[in-house]
């Protein structure tokens, strides 16, 4: 089946829907004109100026759209064809679709910096592969192979290059989501699934900037139950926190901080992110025990703080723990290290350390420089994209 993309180009809009649908099913020849077509797109763009016409020093945690966006389908047997580029634009979808009827989705969340020489780097991404073959495991869905996944993101960030910030204004965010897009009306996993990488060129992800953040403890909405879904990234563990989010935010507080479904007295995780706490010369994490996911950055950081000789207890962490942390801070693709002020639990406001000269401070520098080239990267964990 021909993947067809609603696409804002009016003048290549057909060609490249038509010729994309065809590339996907291997036939050679017609790849080879989609390539030398998009290519030329490329460098006419590229000529245009080496950046897109954006206010890097405004940009948000919201949706810019780029140029192009990447996407691939699999067929019943589960081999995903050869994927193409096509201008982001809408897609269009059965209405029977699995991601629709029964949320068989995941989604991945990953960045490309610009460092000052020029480079444009992506940190980890084949975790993000082998994280997203993971979720489709346990969601009964095809998934891309890790080199499959690589080649769409790689080709998604050199697409839009120009949309990648220059260095110190952010990063391109780059969204790759697999989904399930074929029709099934009975409760069953798709026949047929979608693959897609598009881009958004981010800065911060809370709307406190680099500001510390104040967390709420919810006692009553757990985020994730014991044999469900919260170890892998699914659509579904989303949409059920976005009301106690409201809530909270309604109450003048950043996120919320959700405790274990079973006995609710033990912390787990922030909407989007892992939690740490700092205590002296030991930092704490909740342990990724099935219903906390296992974040590249908490892999990363915790690496990082043992090679600075700090202690790292992952295990289960009782809410009243939180009253005896000196740092507490937030980890994850969108919120990088964000240090946490203060967090409320029973209408008890604890409050934390932050600044220059902290745990938190010097972890999150190490990890910006390796990110961004400034700090040689002697654990292989950089990706240049050229």
């Amino acid at each position: 089946m021909a993947l067809r993309c609603l696409l804002k180009s009016p003048t290549t809009s057909s060609y490249i829907s038509k010729i994309c649908g065809f590339r996907m099913h291997g036939t050679k020849a017609v790849a080879s004109v989609v390539e030398e077509h998009v290519s030329a797109m490329l460098r006419s763009e590229r000529e245009d100026g080496e950046y897109a016409d954006v206010d890097w020093d405004n940009l948000g945690f919201s949706l810019v759209p780029t140029d192009y966006m990447f996407a691939t389908r699999s067929c019943k047997e589960g081999n995903f064809e050869q994927g193409c580029l096509s201008r982001y634009g809408n897609m269009e979808l059965n209405p029977a679709a699995g991601i629709l009827n029964y949320g068989q989705g995941l989604i991945e969340g990953m960045k490309a910096y610009r460092g000052e020489d020029g480079r444009v780097l992506m940190f980890r991404p084949e975790l993000n592969a082998m994280r997203m073959k993971n979720g489709a495991e346990r969601m009964c869905m095809h998934s891309p192979s890790v080199q499959q996944f690589m080649e769409g993101v790689k080709q998604t960030v050199l697409a839009n290059k120009r949309w990648v910030p220059p260095p110190g204004k952010g990063s391109l965010y780059l969204r790759p989501l697999l989904f399930g897009s074929g029709a099934s009306l009975g409760v069953s996993a798709a026949s047929e699934y979608t693959f897609v990488v598009f881009g958004s060129p981010v800065q911060n992800y809370f709307k406190e900037g680099t500001a510390a953040l104040n967390l709420y403890v919810e006692e009553v909405v757990p985020r994730a139950y014991i044999g469900g879904t919260g170890a892998v990234k699914a659509i579904s563990n989303y949409g059920p926190v976005l009301d106690a989010m409201r809530r909270a935010k309604a109450r003048g507080f950043s996120d919320v901080l959700y405790l274990d479904a079973e006995t609710k007295k033990n912390i787990e995780e922030v909407s989007a992110a892992n939690i740490f706490l700092v205590k002296g010369n030991t930092i704490v994490t909740p342990a990724t025990n099935g219903t906390i996911l296992r974040g590249i950055i908490r892999e990363s950081v915790i690496e990082i703080a043992l090679d600075l000789g700090y202690k790292v207890e992952e295990r289960v962490v009782p809410v009243e723990e939180i009253k005896e942390a000196e740092e507490v801070f937030c980890t994850g693709t969108a919120a990088g290290i964000a240090s946490v002020g203060s967090i409320t639990f029973q209408n008890t406001r604890t409050e934390y350390k932050v600044g220059d000269g902290l745990v938190t401070q010097q972890l999150r520098s190490i990890l910006v420089g390796i990110q961004t080239g400034s700090i040689q990267d002697t654990k292989h964990w950089i990706l240049e994209i050229d």
